[in-house]
């Protein structure tokens, strides 16, 4: 069992980047600018935030970080996001999810020019994905690709079953996995909490993308000997041992799962740091066009 280890691939990726942004400026490019607008004070929002702005800081690039109280409406928000589509020195525009109830994800989402949408949430962004063509890939499932490339994973007529169908995350996973590209020509199955019989899947999967949501969901006996295991959920759970009463795993009964696997990342340190990068990798190219 191998650990596909976010901290030492991001790392890696990171100092490639900064090593390409610090060329682009020398050469008299522009510096990429990611602009991020929070509303609210969650505290996951809060932190996750917080590490793109410190990754910005790392790699060279300008960063803006916009609060807004919960209380903003829809109205205002939707007029900030114009204002950062005209703004010339701004590459890449990201807002924080989820939004308060009274703001719609889909109308901000929609608002933000697709020229911009290092997030790649865009209805353009996703259906130039479905169709194959080049375009901003959503940042967590882009940060995948970029593990599996690291650690050569070839994936060619393998058997991969994706448990969670959001828009963020399990479809366009589904899309990019099947993709005749590497990684990719998988053959993929898509499953969600209204599949029947979702162990009888997940026992034929080659490889589990699980992206549901739920602590610990996928277990040992959901998984065959030999799998490779991307475990996308980040949840908190009680843990009285810990300082703060709490602790994060993901979607993956890491402990009783991870012996039967031939890779699997880990909660934390995997897949959230790939999200980051991918996020990084879309906005040098936005800057690049």
């Amino acid at each position: 069992m191998q650990i596909l280890d976010g901290v030492a691939v991001s790392a890696h990726i990171k100092e490639q980047l900064k090593k390409e942004v610090s060329e682009l400026k020398a050469n008299g490019g522009k510096t990429p600018h990611l602009a991020a607008l929070l509303v609210g004070n969650d505290p996951a929002s809060e932190a996750y935030v917080g590490n793109k702005v410190k990754t910005c800081a790392e790699l060279g690039y300008e960063s803006t970080l916009l609060r807004f109280d919960s209380t903003i409406s829809e109205e205002e928000l939707l007029s900030e996001v114009v204002r950062l589509n005209e703004d010339k020195n701004v590459d890449g525009i990201l807002v924080q999810l989820p939004l308060p109830k009274h703001i719609s994800e889909n109308a901000v989402i929609n608002t933000i020019n697709p020229n911009k949408d290092v997030d790649g949430f865009h209805p353009i962004s996703q259906g130039k994905m479905v169709l194959g063509q080049p375009t901003f890939l959503p940042a967590t499932p882009y940060g995948i690709l970029l593990m599996l490339q690291h650690y050569n994973i070839d994936l060619t007529g393998k058997h991969c079953v994706v448990v969670g169908r959001s828009n963020i995350v399990g479809t366009p996973m589904s899309v990019l996995l099947s993709r005749n590209s590497n990684p990719g020509n998988a053959t993929v199955t898509i499953c969600h909490s209204k599949t029947k019989d979702l162990k009888s899947f997940t026992l034929q999967a080659d490889v589990i993308v699980a992206a549901i949501g739920r602590p610990r969901f996928i277990t040992a006996d959901m998984v065959k000997e030999g799998a490779i295991v991307i475990d996308v959920g980040i949840n908190r759970i009680e843990d009285k041992t810990k300082k703060s009463g709490s602790r994060l795993v993901g979607d993956v009964d890491f402990e009783n799962v991870a012996p039967k696997c031939s890779y699997i990342t880990p909660v934390p340190k995997g897949v959230g740091l790939m999200t980051i990068c991918g996020l990084m990798k879309n906005t040098l190219q936005a800057v690049r066009g």
